[in-house]
């Protein structure tokens, strides 16, 4: 049996109370409650680190990967389009010549809908348009727990610490947008870790005159495992995270020896590492429906989102709201990398696009549920959720 101690009970201090709790800050929980501030309910934004976006901003995965079937057709829109939009505001990336005004679906299909832009930047950009929403943002803030409302197991409170000490967040929903389904586990649902995760670290280098990307990781297949015998990595353990980190630098200067050694003009210096572990699938939800490959153009009834697949050009997912629901949590959402999704899908839905159209969907339907279903993701009325979401511009039917 392991060593433990005993803590000794204590009253927590309710910090304060909101209609929707979004934990995690990446791309998706942004999209979470910017979507539930917009709909009309108060929303706050736990981030652990000190900026928003995650892994597109501080681990530096600064690909708008594709919103289309890679078939000429868009399949992303309402937030999906926003932010990708607001990512090359400042003028650093932009919109492929082939998908601007005027092309026909025929131009379009031989380039992928998708850019490149600035990390900082779009740090500064989320941050904006949250604040200008209404979004009340906690930064350095980490979740710890939740605290159960009563037998149906809703949850009354989320428990946090940061430089304030351990408080308490009251709320009417959740929306777990950690990435790692953090949340999910705390509340008892079933989830699934992968501890099948590739070293990586993208990176930046600077010679004095110029900044350069490098993409650096380990070889993996079409479901992100690493190949030629390498280490996996689990995301849901110290330990193993901590390795992550520690072997991807490792890696982070054998690549700087090397640049340096074939360096012809001025020496590279490192500029920026990853401030998060760039780690790709490491614990999803289980949900009310897991959508897996043989889904490919089905559609639903409770469709809320489409996505395409990033790795090729075809496949589009309709994704259904239950997918999205904690069938034992009836106020907890799941969006992002970890929402319901075998592991045929979660490769391709874990991205940006598949992060924020499943945060505009749980962020909307946190503010319906709240209106019209006591707060209770089993009592939405999801034609009605459906109509908003068309309403904000989402793409729901494959």
């Amino acid at each position: 049996m392991a060593e433990h101690v005993t803590e000794a009970a204590r009253k927590i201090p309710i910090l304060s109370r909101f209609d929707v709790v979004v934990v995690g800050g990446g791309v998706g929980g942004v999209a979470a409650a910017l979507a539930a501030a917009r709909t009309g309910a108060s929303a706050c934004l736990i981030e652990k680190a000190a900026a928003l976006g995650g892994l597109a901003t501080l681990g530096h995965v600064v690909l708008y990967t594709p919103m289309c079937d890679g078939r000429g057709r868009q399949v992303v829109g309402g937030l999906g389009d926003e932010l990708m939009h607001l990512s090359i505001a400042d003028g650093y990336g932009e919109i492929p010549p082939a998908w601007r005004d005027g092309t026909s679906q025929a131009e379009r299909a031989g380039t992928r809908l998708h850019t490149l832009f600035n990390p900082a930047s779009y740090m500064l950009a989320l941050e904006e348009v949250a604040l200008n929403a209404g979004v009340t943002l906690y930064y350095d803030m980490r979740f710890c727990d939740v605290v159960a409302a009563d037998a149906t197991g809703a949850i009354a409170a989320v428990i946090v610490e940061s430089k304030s000490g351990r408080q308490a967040i009251r709320c009417r929903t959740v929306i777990d947008a950690t990435g790692d389904a953090d949340v999910c586990a705390a509340a008892g649902a079933e989830t699934v870790s992968l501890d099948t995760n590739a070293w990586a670290a993208w990176f930046y280098t600077f010679n004095g005159q110029s900044l350069q990307l490098h993409k650096l990781q380990a070889p993996f297949d079409r479901f992100a495992r690493p190949i030629e015998g390498q280490a996996g990595y689990r995301g849901d353990d110290v330990e193993s995270v901590t390795r992550h980190l520690i072997d991807s630098r490792v890696e982070v200067r054998k690549r700087l020896a090397a640049l340096r050694a074939d360096a012809d003009g001025p020496t590279p210096f490192v500029a920026m590492l990853p401030q998060v572990p760039d780690l790709r699938m490491t614990r999803r939800l289980v949900g009310a429906y897991e959508l897996t490959r043989a889904d490919d153009h089905r559609p639903f009834d409770d469709g809320i989102a489409l996505i395409g697949d990033w790795r090729e050009p075809g496949p589009i997912w309709s994704i259904p709201f239950r997918s999205l629901r904690a069938a034992g949590t009836p106020n907890l959402l799941a969006v992002g990398r970890c929402f319901s999704a075998d592991q045929t899908v979660w490769d391709a839905t874990r991205i940006i696009p598949g992060c924020v159209v499943t945060g505009q969907a749980a962020g909307t339907a946190a503010a319906i549920a709240i209106a019209d279903a006591d707060a209770r993701f089993d009592r939405l009325d999801v034609a009605a959720l459906r109509r908003r979401l068309r309403r904000d511009g989402a793409m729901l039917d494959p």
